[in-house]
């Protein structure tokens, strides 16, 4: 089977978005709230996160229609993010990985300390 990633497949762009980090929790923390959060949840829900790296994951994932942001006309303005449809099919997919690492940190922590260990 001769499979190509070629530059101009449409996946390419999709799979950019789910290969970003950030977006792995954005959609976890989500998914395991079960409802909206709002943008400081979020931030305080994904350490290390810089808030224009959030901004820009969550701006992604609106394009994309994995994510809804809804405005509260309140002073300050209230907004809160939820996962939509496909956000939660995907999550199948970023759960799955996210256990996967959990399963397996130990394992991947002992080979990365081995082969750093070795001497060329």
């Amino acid at each position: 089977m001769d499979t190509k990633y070629a530059k101009a497949c449409p996946s390419r762009t999709v799979m950019d978005v789910l290969a970003n980090k950030w977006t792995l929790y954005v959609l976890g923390l989500l998914r395991q709230h079960e409802r909206p959060l709002r943008f400081t949840e979020l931030r305080r829900g994904v350490e290390g996160v810089t808030q224009k790296s959030l901004t820009q994951v969550l701006r992604n994932l609106e394009r994309d229609g994995l994510v809804t942001r809804t405005i509260y006309p309140t002073i300050p303005p209230r907004v809160e993010y939820a996962l939509t449809d496909l956000g939660r099919d995907v999550g199948a997919l970023t759960g799955a990985i996210a256990d996967w690492s959990k399963a397996n940190a130990g394992r991947v922590h002992a080979a990365r300390a081995a082969y750093d260990g070795k001497t060329d």
